[in-house]
């Protein structure tokens, strides 16, 4: 599996709001077996163990279950009953894990459900990109480097709520029958795909959208970026072929049709087309919950990080991802490099076709200056020049 397959969806037309273009996507038929839901958490701060001693702290408004259990209707409903208003879920002490499968009511046996928080799956994915640091203790390498890592690391995102104008394009937002997902544009540069497995969990899940991450070229474009062209259908009866209702039936579906290829073709190539590396998560009844990296390569089309469920023959059932920004891809290519190379500067500067100075000042800007010995630096530089 190396791409992500978006088979069972169908595009329908989109939706404007100032620069923000939503575009629903919708199934045929849910995806049997399998169920979402959100938990809602109280209080300012989630820990979690990832292992190794170290802990990942973060404010986290919800949680996703994914439910194997076969009680589809009642996991619909869950955060949205009548009376008592959403349920919430106190967090006392560390989560041990960002996914994790749910005991039983009464602590016994594990339930056929799965708590993960959305695209904290991916963001770690993303951190932890060669996150013990150099495999090679080379001399230009600090002490820090060797003995930490990329400790502290840190990205910049963007809550949904600060992007201008999607609180309110997602307030008026019309969902369509049988809609499992959208994709959501800034200025016509996709922002994040959002996919579930069925229409009852896409209406529950809709709000959360303006609570999620987004990356900083998605905040700029939003801000920045002009209003964008509505979708809009013109049937034109020129031949005289539209005698009936049903004739303009059959041509406004053709304009859908025409507007989802232009989609497909235009939009969301980069996305679909991209191939990713995907690591497994989490196993169970027939479906794999993964978390994906792009390439990270430069000059080329927008990549995202991201996170998904897929059957057993690969189609996607939930997912949800990321756009990274160009510094964002220039640290995760730089990073790839470096360990293809056993984090050998020299090594990696000729496979970059670049100096060996060049590929000091890369790391530098890149954030990563205090991992390099200065003296041992200099004293290479010196050398170079000499030579």
């Amino acid at each position: 599996m190396t791409r992500i397959d978006l088979t069972g969806l169908e595009v329908r037309p989109a939706q404007v709001w100032g620069g923000v273009r939503l575009v629903p996507l919708v199934r045929a038929e849910p995806v049997a077996g399998l169920r979402l839901h959100r938990e809602v958490y109280t209080g300012f701060g989630h820990t979690a163990d990832i292992g190794d001693g170290a802990a990942y702290t973060s404010y986290i408004p919800h949680g996703f279950v994914a439910d194997w259990s076969g009680e589809g209707a009642e996991s619909a409903a869950y955060g949205s009953r009548l009376g008592g208003g959403p349920r919430t879920i106190p967090v006392r002490g560390p989560h041990h894990r960002m996914a994790k499968r749910q005991r039983g009511k009464g602590g016994g046996r594990a339930e056929p459900r799965l708590r993960f928080l959305p695209l904290h799956l991916a963001l770690e994915g993303y951190l932890a990109l060669h996150f013990g640091g150099p495999s090679m203790v080379w001399d230009e390498w600090s002490q820090q480097a060797v003995r930490q890592g990329l400790s502290p690391r840190a990205e910049a995102a963007y809550a949904g709520w600060s992007v201008p104008g999607l609180g309110e394009a997602l307030r008026v937002f019309e969902i369509h029958p049988g809609q499992c997902g959208l994709m959501l544009y800034a200025a016509d540069a996709l922002a994040a795909a959002f996919v579930v497995p069925h229409p009852d969990d896409y209406r529950l899940l809709h709000p959360t959208l303006v609570e999620d991450l987004y990356g900083e070229l998605v905040h700029q474009y939003a801000y920045y970026g002009a209003p964008v062209p509505e979708f809009t259908a013109r049937i034109r009866d020129a031949a005289g072929g539209v005698r009936t209702l049903a004739d303009l039936r059959a041509a406004a579906v053709a304009q859908e049709r025409a507007w989802a290829g232009a989609h497909d073709g235009l939009f969301a190539r980069d996305l679909l087309e991209t191939s990713y590396a995907f690591q497994r998560v989490y196993r169970m009844d027939g479906f794999e919950l993964l978390r994906f990296l792009p390439p990270f390569a430069r000059g080329g089309p927008e990549q995202h990080i991201g996170e998904l469920i897929a059957d057993h023959k690969g189609r996607t059932a939930y997912l949800k991802t990321f756009r990274l920004s160009e510094n964002q891809i220039r640290r995760g290519h730089l990073l790839q490099r470096l360990a293809d190379h056993d984090w050998h500067l020299g090594r990696t500067a000729e496979a970059l076709g670049t100096s060996y100075a060049e590929i000091v000042r890369r790391i530098e800007r890149a954030g990563f200056g205090g991992l390099l010995n200065s003296h041992a630096v200099a004293r290479r530089l010196r050398e170079t020049e000499e030579g």
